[in-house]
């Protein structure tokens, strides 16, 4: 044989060969795209219903007397009986003698901190390393764009800039004489600046102890807790309608209890979810991120199909003073199980034996095919529940060690296709 022939042959039969083996990928990627698989999750679903109502609280207005007002207290702060809650400024002028003071209060601060430094080697390590912390922790809250305590935060690395410079810069040198003299000035400008500003301030005290908040939005006699023993669904419907005027003078509010309600209208059927004495978890993901268990204080009478329901809860006080009406999740139970596509579940007839009898007869499995290895696996499941586009199941165990084996578990690869499949089947 001729040379030439033999590597033409060895040519074709190389050709040859790549042919085949394309064939057989395609026809295994053909196999493969007709049973697509996805992964099985763990997933959990709330058996819940939505509500809308408002939160109502035993709140006491706080009025104001015109001018300029500085609040003290932050939003959901506890404040005591006779504690001060607001300055009032006759003028502006009066504000920024305020400003000074302030000011004046902090030099003083620093002034008593060197002194007590002076004859000592003082604590030089640590101080430096707090203006590190404080200069980090601003860049932090900065960087985050939490600037809820931006003002305290820089007054903070203020004070710790000057008394490092008092204790270690020019002015370490300083007798002591020098230092007091600097402080008896300081004082006797802050005694006369605090002469001058209690003539032009007055000051708003608390009553009563309670948490304090700055919104007052004009339902705080609209709707109070004693009202709530006999609500019902129209009142909450003419309260929804409602837009009450805000007091222009009001300053803030008090609440004096540290109980407070949720009320709602729900239809008689989902009312009846509800008993009075027992718990449910309310979910809030709008103005206030949060659950919390609410007891079922109240359900009025149905009236028209619905039912006022009260409840109640001493939690979470001082996060919620700024909500009033809410739409929230009311959630009875959470459902926990495996989640897959509504197209994976098969029911597939089975041919079982009567153990006693001996007789054969065909029922009907639930369940799902799952690739194991290059075979399509049975495995029977029990729905939990279903929504719109996926079913929450449970996979049906058994006692028997080979059986167990091939129950369905969070991470097996499920086969979606509607093509014909039974257990064992070669998929690739």
């Amino acid at each position: 044989m001729k040379q030439g022939s033999l590597n033409a042959r060895i040519v074709m039969l190389v050709v040859l060969a790549a042919v085949v083996i394309t064939i057989a990928a395609s026809a295994l990627s053909s196999l493969r795209d007709l049973y697509p698989t996805v992964t099985a999750y763990s997933y959990a679903v709330d058996d819940s219903l939505e509500a809308t109502g408002f939160l109502v609280r035993a709140e006491t207005v706080l009025p104001g007397q015109g001018g300029t007002v500085e609040i003290l207290p932050e939003e959901g702060e506890k404040v005591s009986l006779g504690e001060t809650v607001a300055l009032l400024y006759q003028s502006d002028a009066g504000l920024t003698q305020r400003e000074t003071l302030q000011q004046l209060l902090l030099e003083q601060e620093q002034l008593e901190y060197a002194l007590a430094q002076t004859g000592g080697s003082g604590d030089s390590a640590q101080l430096s390393s707090r203006v590190a912390d404080a200069i980090a922790s601003l860049r932090g809250a900065v960087a985050s764009g939490d600037l809820t305590g931006l003002e305290s935060q820089t007054m903070e690395l203020k004070s710790l800039v000057y008394k490092r410079s008092y204790t270690f810069g020019e002015e370490e040198g300083d007798s002591a004489a020098a230092l007091q003299a600097s402080l008896d000035e300081v004082n006797a400008q802050i005694n006369t600046l605090t002469a001058q500003t209690s003539q032009n301030t007055s000051r708003v005290t608390a009553a009563q102890s309670g948490i304090f908040s700055g919104l007052v939005d004009g339902y705080e006699s609209l709707i109070t807790p004693a009202m709530l023993e006999t609500l019902t669904p129209a009142q909450l419907e003419e309260l929804a309608r409602q837009k009450p005027a805000e007091d222009p003078t009001a300053i803030g509010k008090l609440i004096t209890n540290s109980t407070w309600y949720f009320t709602c209208t729900l239809s008689e059927g989902d009312a009846a979810r509800l008993v009075e004495g027992r718990t449910v978890t309310v979910r809030f993901s709008r103005d206030w991120s949060g659950e919390v268990d609410m007891k079922v204080e109240r359900l009025s009478d149905p009236e028209g199909g619905q039912v006022a329901v009260v409840l109640s809860t001493d939690k979470f006080l001082s996060d919620t003073t700024l909500l009033r009406r809410q739409t929230v999740d009311l959630v009875f139970d959470t459902i926990t199980g495996i989640r897959l596509p509504k197209e994976a579940l098969r029911v597939d007839q089975q041919t079982v034996t009567d153990s006693e009898t001996g007789e054969q007869s065909q029922i009907s499995v639930t369940g799902v095919y799952a690739l194991v290895g290059q075979r399509a696996e049975f495995k029977q499941v029990t729905v939990l529940a279903e929504e719109d586009n996926f079913i929450l199941v449970e996979p049906v165990t058994s006692t028997v060690a080979s059986q167990a084996k091939k129950a369905l578990r969070a991470g097996d690869q499920i086969i979606i296709s509607s093509g014909e499949l039974y257990d064992g089947k070669v998929i690739a």
